[in-house]
């Protein structure tokens, strides 16, 4: 049993573990549970709860009895007996089920709509009776005062089936091209169909005329809400005798009160997927909606959500076991998930150990599911080199950064550190020694880093101290001892950098006290590496002398930020000189670039003519190329503005046609040197 916490409500998953094949003898079954722990401990509530690939619809009897499930391959149907918590019968179909409705109390009457058109009709012995529709069928529901079934698909007629009668009736005539669900009111019977225009239709059985439409697509799109296409009605579910809930095709839920057009409320799963599933909870006034992704809980009259659940596999359809807190779910795998949640209900009276089995787990808490997963960031991913796994099933997405298995996370760490192990053991021994140290009689120590930090901070405690005993004060908590700050002087990471440039122009005076601690360092050294106990602390100078010193320190500060101000100038310069030394001394080697074919090398100086060019206005641009001739702006008559650009000619362009004025050029020459010659031969003739 797994068990998970969203927003402090516990929800135990009653078909986690793995399922044994059914082909197995029971036999090899029981070795099995005598070797595996998991299967040992797994819980089966109701046996062999599963279908052969996939689950499609899942429904309960009135009397509570019976558990009704749909599913392929190939297509059958599975009634369970919750009293015997087994399988009590299965049945084979022509076709796969579209949705069925249990008739009866009990599995003696239940109703199929299939794909290819068939309505097929079962009795408690088995299959009874089968007829077609003439359009295929998409839902349909009983209306109970008539006999009536009414069958809603891919037609704009609303087909009605009389069972008292065994024929048709005059289908119900609407305005929609196809409609996907519908629901009858289970208390003044008003009949209710969502279409594929985003509208809901209702219509009086007893008049056979519409009493009222809503346009649900237009309330469904508010300002947070983003919506690609029109949305069209995919759930459908009444609440009482005023209150219905409708599930769109991108993923919102509106709640309204059918004596006003706008809806109470509009519920986001912000997954823009459509709602398969919507259920009432009275007990505690919540709206559970689903789509293929996630089950959401939430309250019906604020939208505040109260817990939500994210199954392994997409959900195809959800069923509320009637007054309790159980949960059942058809996905798209073998499998059919049973959630028990204690805060929705008690346990149904089959299996009532559920109650007890919930509280011993609860006075001892065990592992939740989260404990088997770690919690990694993207740059984690990076760092382990598994970004490639992002948006694979392998991780799951949460908040700011991703869960994973912790079996992956251990492998891919080793992998990408095989060293870390050796590291955090040597780290941990290096610990102990030092713990086992700390209960011997020891000298007083300086941390290895920071040390004259350190020092400065005892220097200002024990004055602190004779100042507070003399006034008679509490003495403050040392740095040293905080744990808050231990980190400080044990991370080399948090090393003081006395040489940086910030340091020493924001501390211009540390050098004068650095060299009184510095004495008082090699002193403690040498006393520490002699194994003596430590002396007293040299005696400070006389009153006068420190009031003459600090009197000079105003004088002395500002001399020494001009003396660090100098020192940094100078090392900035040698730095420079010898970067320039090194310059000299590399030889730079010519490089070559093979420019490739159809393109033709351009100047460097273009490249920054145009870069200087962007960064001029747009007025600037304008002018310089009214000067250049490829801009002409002119008033027109109206008393606009025109601008006339000419576009710049490539260099290809350009030497095509120079080559064309040469070629027109050699042309004229020719012609003219044909005719002169001609000219001359006809004058020669004539004399």
């Amino acid at each position: 049993m797994q068990v998970s916490s969203l927003n402090e409500v516990k929800i135990y998953s009653l078909s986690a573990g793995r399922s044994l094949p059914e082909w197995l003898s029971d036999r090899k079954k029981r070795a099995l549970q005598k070797k595996d722990v998991d299967i040992r401990r797994r819980i089966e509530l109701i046996q062999d709860f599963e279908m052969p690939t996939v689950s499609t619809k899942i429904k309960v009897s009135r009397d509570g009895q019976y558990i009704m499930a749909v599913g392929t391959y190939k297509p059958r149907v599975r009634c369970f007996d919750t009293y015997q918590l087994s399988q009590k019968f299965e049945r084979c179909l022509d076709s796969e089920v579209v949705t069925f409705e249990i008739l009866s109390d009990d599995y003696s009457k239940i109703v199929f709509l299939e794909c290819g058109r068939f309505v097929e009709f079962h009795s408690q012995h088995g299959h009874y009776y089968k007829t077609r529709i003439p359009k295929f069928g998409r839902d349909f529901s009983y209306h109970y005062p008539s006999c009536d079934l009414y069958f809603v698909g891919a037609s704009s007629e609303v087909y009605r089936l009389n069972l008292e009668q065994g024929r048709f009736l005059n289908s119900l005539q609407t305005e929609a091209s196809e409609s996907n669900v519908c629901d009858i009111n289970p208390v003044h019977f008003l009949f209710a169909m969502g279409t594929a225009e985003g509208k809901v239709e209702c219509w009086d059985p007893r008049t056979r005329n519409r009493v009222g439409m809503l346009d649900c697509a237009l309330s469904s799109v508010t300002a947070d809400t983003e919506i690609e296409g029109l949305p069209s009605i995919s759930a459908l579910k009444f609440d009482g005798a005023l209150n219905m809930a409708v599930g769109t095709s991108t993923g919102q839920v509106l709640l309204y009160d059918l004596r006003s057009s706008n809806p109470l409320i509009v519920k986001d799963h912000h997954y823009g997927l459509p709602i398969k599933s919507i259920q009432f909870q009275h007990q505690l006034d919540l709206i559970i909606s689903a789509d293929s992704r996630i089950v959401k809980m939430w309250n019906k009259d604020t939208g505040k959500i109260f817990t939500s659940m994210e199954p392994e596999h997409d959900i195809n359809d959800v069923c509320l076991y009637p007054n309790s807190g159980m949960l059942m779910t058809a996905n798209e795998a073998p499998k059919m998930n049973i959630y028990y949640i204690p805060v929705l209900g008690p346990a149904p009276k089959w299996c009532s150990f559920l109650d007890n089995l919930t509280e011993e787990l609860e006075e001892n808490p065990e592992s939740t599911v989260y404990d088997d997963y770690k919690f990694v960031t993207r740059k984690d991913l990076e760092n382990l080199g598994l970004a490639h796994l992002i948006g694979s099933s392998l991780l799951r997405a949460y908040m700011h950064g991703f869960f994973m298995d912790i079996r992956l996370y251990h492998k891919a760490k080793m992998m990408a550190n095989p060293f870390a192990y050796e590291e955090y053991r040597r780290e941990k021994i290096r610990q102990k020694i030092e713990e086992t140290r700390a209960q011997r009689v020891q000298l007083k120590k300086l941390p290895k880093v920071n040390k004259e930090l350190a020092l400065k901070l005892i220097e200002e405690e024990g004055e602190d101290q004779q100042f507070s005993k003399k006034r008679k004060q509490k003495n403050l908590p040392s740095l040293l001892k905080d744990d808050r700050f231990k980190v400080m002087f044990e991370n080399p990471d948090f090393q003081v950098d006395e040489q940086s440039e910030e340091f020493r122009l924001l501390n211009p005076l540390v050098s004068k006290i650095s060299e009184k601690r510095k004495r008082k360092l090699k002193i403690l050294e040498e006393l520490e590496a002699q194994g003596q106990e430590e002396e007293e602390e040299p005696e400070g100078k006389a009153s006068d002398a420190e009031s003459s010193e600090s009197s000079d320190d105003e004088k002395g500060w500002v001399e020494e930020v001009r003396k660090q101000r100098k020192l940094l100038r100078q090392e900035e310069k040698l730095k420079r000189q010898e970067r320039l030394k090194e310059d000299q001394q590399t030889l730079l080697k010519p490089q070559f670039f093979e420019i490739k074919e159809g393109e033709e090398f351009r100047s460097f100086k273009d490249s920054a003519k145009k870069q200087k060019l962007m960064k001029k206005t747009l007025e600037d641009r304008l002018k310089l190329e009214e000067k250049l001739g490829t801009l002409n702006v002119s008033d027109t008559t109206v008393g606009s503005k025109q601008a006339t650009f000419k576009l710049k000619k490539s260099e290809q362009q350009r030497k095509q046609q120079e080559a064309e004025k040469l070629h027109r050029q050699e042309r004229k020459t020719l012609r003219r040197s044909a005719s002169h010659l001609k000219s001359r031969r006809g004058r020669g003739r004539l004399f």
